[in-house]
């Protein structure tokens, strides 16, 4: 996915919901900070978001322009619908959204998560990509291993362990 599908998710997201604002959680998040970002962080074709004032309207845009939707086998990406809950992030991570609106959004803003709370949320979920995809953003230097260290500080106690103890295994 590139910047200009990611804002036509946006934009298509808020037009499905009628909300103006759209939390935008998961890879193409890196997206916001790094419109030109190295492409082994842009090979999913799904951006998983939600309406920042309504997330239970998140099924209205899996339905519409979801997985195997119309929409997906026109465009070949598409939104996955979640909720705010779906990602765990650090305490502070709506202070550190990064904002996406321009001509491609029309009047709807993203919302995406900042590369470093993105960076752990993908060690707390542990998969082999998300493993892979920090260490592509830590190669890359879109993040530093100290702020991810930083920033468990703001999560639960065994979360923050396990960042921690997922951090050093990337490094």
């Amino acid at each position: 996915m590139n910047r200009q599908e990611l804002e036509h998710l946006i934009r298509a997201a808020g037009s499905i919901t009628s909300c103006r604002d759209i939390v935008v959680l998961g890879s193409q998040a890196i997206l916001a900070a790094f419109p030109n970002a190295p492409e082994e962080l842009l090979v999913s074709m799904e951006a998983d978001v939600y309406p920042l004032e309504a997330p239970e309207l998140a099924d209205l845009i899996d339905g519409s322009i979801g997985e195997i939707s119309p929409f997906h086998n026109t465009f070949g990406y598409y939104a996955h619908g979640v909720g705010p809950g779906t990602a765990v992030l650090p305490s502070g991570w709506k202070e550190r959204l990064v904002r996406v609106e321009g001509p491609g959004t029309s009047g709807v803003v993203g919302w995406c998560v900042s590369p470093p709370d993105l960076a752990v949320s993908k060690l707390i979920a542990g998969r082999d990509k998300d493993i892979a995809f920090v260490r592509s953003m830590l190669l890359h230097t879109l993040v530093e291993a100290s702020t991810l260290r930083e920033l468990a500080g703001e999560l639960p106690e065994d979360q923050a362990r396990l960042l921690l103890a997922r951090l050093r295994r990337v490094l």
